[in-house]
């Protein structure tokens, strides 16, 4: 059977990488402007962290509710099986491996908007599982974000490019 909570688990350790990562980054950048961005970005993703985490405990309680009406089909759970089983990506890699294939700021930039893409294709199916008024809106908020994360860093690789 489906469990949310190890989707939620799934959805904070994401976003701990996604801190991981743009630490990572911000050191390797010793410009104010790259590293302060790539340390904003860092604390965006401690934040999303926390929010899924409280979601992760509002919704423990609700569990057995949320999963006998849900996605009726089983199509958004098969989803987000083959994501957490690692198919799509596995977000238990230490994020920091993805720095061998870099070359340049161009390469770390490329690397995060793909991270970043991969983080709102889960959350898009993480909010179909959810019913409305029990966090759906906050998982919007959420891929918005994300979604501005991806703005922030195109902006930056047209600027270098």
């Amino acid at each position: 059977m489906f469990n949310i909570d190890e989707v939620f688990e799934m959805a904070e350790q994401i976003e701990r990488n996604g801190v991981v990562f743009y630490n990572k980054a911000a050191e390797m950048f010793p410009e104010y402007t790259k590293k302060s961005v790539f340390l904003k970005l860092a604390e965006m993703e401690k934040e999303h962290e926390k929010r899924f985490h409280q979601m992760r405990l509002e919704l423990a309680a609700k569990e057995r509710e949320i999963t006998q009406f849900l996605d009726p089909q089983g199509e958004a759970a098969a989803y987000l099986r083959a994501m957490v089983s690692g198919k799509v990506f596995d977000s238990k890699l230490d994020p920091t491996t993805r720095f061998k294939q870099v070359g340049s700021v161009s390469d770390v930039i490329r690397i995060a908007i793909d991270v970043e893409k991969d983080s709102i294709i889960f959350y898009l199916g993480l909010k179909e599982m959810i019913p409305q008024g029990l966090g759906k809106d906050k998982i919007d908020l959420i891929v918005r974000e994300e979604m501005s994360h991806v703005a922030l860093l195109s902006d930056m690789l047209e600027k270098i490019s």
